[in-house]
């Protein structure tokens, strides 16, 4: 059984959120949270955050799922929104910030649901 869970408007760049989300990518949901958890990376927090939620989506679809049978079976990150801003330079020029935003999803699934035909 599929659960997916999205976090959106994260206020990192797509690019490093990409490089925290390539790690978990189709590992267990244990071995997932322990990288996450050990991670300097600012953006594993809030991934971290997601994949508990993802898990609590799976548990309230089915109670019967089997939290330790779960693998990340997809994980993307998309850009969102950016936010501009304007910097003060010398001689009365304007510098333009480009503070940017990211989608996250994460797909869960039961290691035991990938063999069992639909």
């Amino acid at each position: 059984m599929e659960s997916i869970a999205r976090l959106r408007y994260l206020q990192a760049s797509p690019q490093k959120v990409r490089l925290v989300a390539d790690l978990i990518r189709g590992r267990d949901v244990e071995e997932a949270s322990t990288l996450l958890q050990l991670s300097t990376k600012a953006a594993a927090r809030p991934l971290a955050k997601l994949l508990r939620s993802a898990v609590a989506n799976a548990e309230n679809r089915d109670a019967a799922v089997d939290v330790g049978q779960l693998y990340v079976k997809e994980i993307f990150v998309d850009g969102g929104p950016t936010l501009k801003r304007l910097r003060p330079q010398p001689m009365g020029r304007a510098f333009r910030i480009l503070k940017r935003q990211s989608h996250v999803t994460i797909k869960l699934d039961s290691r035991g649901a990938a063999a069992e035909p639909s």
